[in-house]
């Protein structure tokens, strides 16, 4: 049994050391951050696309980074898995690739706005996440 000096002590010292370590994982993180989100290429563009996924509410239905809602798909990687042919369509006119079958709604972008959107999620689907989301797994039946 511990005396109180002595459970004191062993309190400080562990206040400390994990305290420490807790500084230490930090800063390591904040050195990482920049090299991870790909931070040289945010562009304007990127920006204005940002300004207008929040603009609209886009994560009152869709997942980026793994927040949002979970009612339309996740965009994280969109960029890799549709190109950005596939985006400009459907982002013009959602129901021409999906007649009658899909919900969401058309906001009647412009061009640029489409532009910006698309380059928006092209950074997002560059940012280093660790191997999130993860690819799925597609078994063939035999």
């Amino acid at each position: 049994m511990l005396s109180k000096s002595q459970a004191r002590l062993f309190f400080i010292i562990g206040t400390v050391a994990f305290s420490g370590v807790f500084l230490w994982l930090t800063v390591d993180t904040m050195r990482k951050i920049p090299q991870q989100t790909r931070q040289q290429n945010i562009t304007a563009e990127v920006n204005r696309g940002k300004l207008i996924w929040d603009a609209n509410n886009c994560m009152g239905c869709h997942t980026i980074f793994g927040e949002g809602a979970y009612y339309a798909p996740e965009l994280t990687k969109a960029y890799e898995r549709r190109g950005e042919q596939w985006l400009t369509l459907f982002l013009k006119d959602p129901e021409v690739l999906y007649p009658g079958q899909r919900k969401m709604v058309n906001y009647h972008f412009s061009d640029a706005e489409i532009a910006d959107v698309i380059a928006f999620l092209k950074w997002v689907g560059e940012v280093d996440l660790n191997g999130f989301p993860a690819k799925p797994t597609l078994s063939q039946t035999k």
